[in-house]
């Protein structure tokens, strides 16, 4: 069994910073992918922001230049750093990871709870 604890969402204003985290716990033998998606109100979950297990990160238009993904192997978790925050960036945040579990083959997906983002003055 595989955990995602996410962390850090609150309510911040135009051009604040926040910083999510989210850590995984269980039977992992390998992270492969750590993303990061959100979900606005009456809006597709959007892919936000990716880190690969080489390092590789790729972001949404929308966010680039302002947020940054990073990865704690050690501690099982990703985080993801977002400044200059505007209103639409207000959404429920959701991490995702990719993992091959102990024991068995193959790869798997695991969703945190999710946590709210509100940007607003």
């Amino acid at each position: 069994q595989v955990q995602l604890v996410e962390s850090g969402g609150g309510l911040v204003q135009p051009g604040g910073s926040l910083r999510l985290s989210c850590a995984a716990s269980g039977s992992i033998s390998s992270i492969y992918v750590m993303d990061w998606y959100r979900q606005a109100p009456g809006k597709q979950r959007e892919l936000v922001a990716r880190v690969t297990s080489g390092g590789s990160t790729n972001y949404v238009d929308s966010v680039k230049g302002r947020f940054t993904i990073s990865r704690d192997n050690a501690k099982n978790t990703v985080y993801l750093q977002m400044n200059s925050l505007k209103p639409e960036d207000t959404a429920v945040y959701y991490c995702r990871f990719e993992v091959g579990v102990t024991s068995t083959a193959g790869r798997y997906q695991y969703w945190g709870q999710g946590t709210q983002v509100t940007v607003s003055s």
